[in-house]
């Protein structure tokens, strides 16, 4: 999957001349927590978090008076606090990338460029929902996790084991452990009973972590 699959398209964004409560009321009625920066022919100039803003708000303890405080924040634009090198990505960024940018440089969210437009914007809640995609975790099956070595043919034999028995996999994946050449493998299976699934699996010789069958909208134990 890449990234102009999954974003938010046409990214809700803010002039660089608006004030902090005008930014904080925009977030708040679109529900999102990261805009833009755009000047006024449109140009992506910098993006704000509702952190950002939330850090030169004055706190509760503040002596100012009520009536300072909406003068004060009136007279700080965006332009003075947003950050100015903003990291972006393409559409056609594939997603796990995005992902391991977001985690590198500890960042929420990247706009999305094509060229020097702003087309989109992809988040950390947008990589939660595909995560659920990804392991079905929406879908009924029976999930199992096993401890597979990394030697080739491994997982193609788990997977011609469950075909032969008429399984439906609807997710798997694979990460690696602390032991060298071992790796912890997830599958979730429908039309197998778990019983069976796991007396196959047995027979391939694997380790079974963990095994129970899956309802919506989540496992129970």
């Amino acid at each position: 999957m890449l990234v102009g699959e999954k974003m938010t398209k046409n990214p809700v964004t803010v002039f660089q001349n608006a004030s902090i409560d005008e930014a904080l009321d925009i977030m708040h009625k679109a529900r999102v927590r990261r805009l833009p920066v755009v000047d006024k022919k449109g140009r992506m100039v910098g993006i704000v978090s509702e952190l950002d803003l939330l850090k030169v708000s004055p706190s509760p303890a503040t002596t100012l008076s009520i009536y300072e405080i909406p003068y004060l924040l009136s007279k700080i634009k965006l332009k003075d606090i947003m950050t100015r090198d903003v990291i972006t990505v393409t559409e056609d960024t594939p997603l796990e990338e995005a992902a391991r940018i977001m985690a590198d440089h500890k960042i929420g969210g990247l706009p999305v460029l094509r060229g020097s437009e702003l087309v989109g914007i992809i988040t950390e809640t947008d990589l939660f929902k595909i995560f659920l995609e990804l392991f079905a975790a929406r879908q009924e099956g029976v999930r199992l996790s096993l401890l597979v070595p990394g030697a080739k043919g491994t997982i193609a034999r788990i997977t011609s084991r469950i075909a032969e028995m008429g399984g439906n996999i609807m997710a798997l994946g694979t990460v690696p452990t602390r032991e060298p050449e071992l790796y912890q493998l997830m599958v979730k299976v429908a039309d197998v009973p778990e019983d069976r699934l796991v007396a196959a699996m047995q027979e391939l010789g694997l380790q079974i972590l963990d095994a129970r069958y899956c309802t919506t909208p989540a496992c129970n134990d």
